[in-house]
């Protein structure tokens, strides 16, 4: 019941933080107008919100579900609490991808995702290649995947280094910010990340099974290497594809996880969906926050979520 219970509290904030984020800003409007006008396509201030928010909105819900069901993905493959795509380098690696394609050749920006895929898996390959010392150790890991997420950001650095032009797009490529989302930008969100949570979705029974040791695993007759690689594969796809549209946004996939197992236990069949939906509603809020807080100033969701993940990071190593 009690899972149930809040399932639907989370659900129904997420609704009553959308419609605020729709109704609040430099145009404004009112509940009741906002849901009279919602079908009407001949009101002018519908249609501003239609194009200027609804993307916004939706591109916070898709990226905050992406980020944190690949942030719980990778926790459970790693048996590592600290795991995560901003940590470990994955959504390093995309983003130095992605800044390489639309810079050198953008022709093939129409690609970027896909480019922004391999860049994060290569990421994920050399966590796991470099962290495997007989069996994978937590602690390693994780300092395998600093050193990884160091080594991309450097790269990122370096490559914009090179030339003054690259300066004036990095921004644009590199960004954070949810600001300026079109309907492309949920159309492209939309697709592969939907693939990627139906994906995750299917594949909770692994996430539980991994929890148990490897060869314990294996005695049941289950290929531990192959369902690693699996979820591993659906993680990179979820992060690389936030990266991609919202750019990188550290600690939801940290942060988040931890919020949903306290809620809803550890039984992954619950934990994904629900924390899908806790994600979704706290990128949204963060965004919502940053962008009414000190208008017309806006504070990106990422600045909000470093504030608040960073402090969260010590906490979890000061419990050790």
């Amino acid at each position: 019941m009690k899972k149930i219970i809040s399932t639907v509290v989370i659900a129904i904030l997420l609704v009553v933080t959308a419609v605020f984020a729709a109704t609040t800003g430099s145009i404004k409007m009112g509940f009741w107008e906002f849901i009279s006008a919602l079908f009407d396509v001949n009101n002018e201030t519908m249609a501003a919100i239609r194009d200027l928010r609804f993307p916004r909105i939706i591109v916070a819900i898709f990226a905050g579900a992406a980020l944190s069901v690949a942030g719980a993905l990778l926790q459970a493959i790693m048996r590592n609490p600290l795991a995560d795509a901003g940590v470990i380098g994955i959504s390093s690696g995309a983003a130095f991808t992605k800044l390489f394609i639309v810079s050198v050749v953008p022709t093939l920006f129409f690609m970027t995702p896909i480019f922004a895929f391999i860049g994060g898996a290569i990421a994920c390959f050399l966590v796991f290649a470099l962290a495997w010392k007989s069996g994978l150790n937590p602690l390693r890991l994780i300092l395998v995947g600093i050193a990884i997420n160091a080594m991309f950001t450097g790269l990122t650095e370096a490559f914009i280094s090179f030339g003054g032009s690259l300066n004036a797009s990095a921004s644009s490529v590199l960004g954070s910010s949810l600001a300026f989302k079109t309907w492309d930008d949920v159309t492209i969100l939309a697709i592969y990340g939907s693939i990627g949570l139906l994906l995750a979705f299917v594949m909770y029974s692994w996430c539980n099974v991994l929890a148990l040791s490897d060869k314990t695993a294996q005695s049941i007759g289950f290929n531990v290497t192959l369902a690693r690689l699996a979820i591993a594969a659906v993680a990179v796809l979820l992060s690389a594809i936030s990266v991609v549209v919202a750019g990188v946004i550290a600690f939801v996939g940290l942060l988040v996880p931890h919020i949903a197992r306290r809620i809803v236990g550890h039984d992954h069949k619950v934990l994904l969906p629900f924390t899908a939906l806790l994600g979704a509603f706290i990128i949204l809020l963060a965004d919502t926050i940053g962008r009414t807080m000190i208008a017309p100033l806006e504070i990106p969701a990422s600045t909000i979520m470093a504030i608040i993940g960073g402090p969260f990071l010590i906490f979890l190593l000061r419990k050790g």
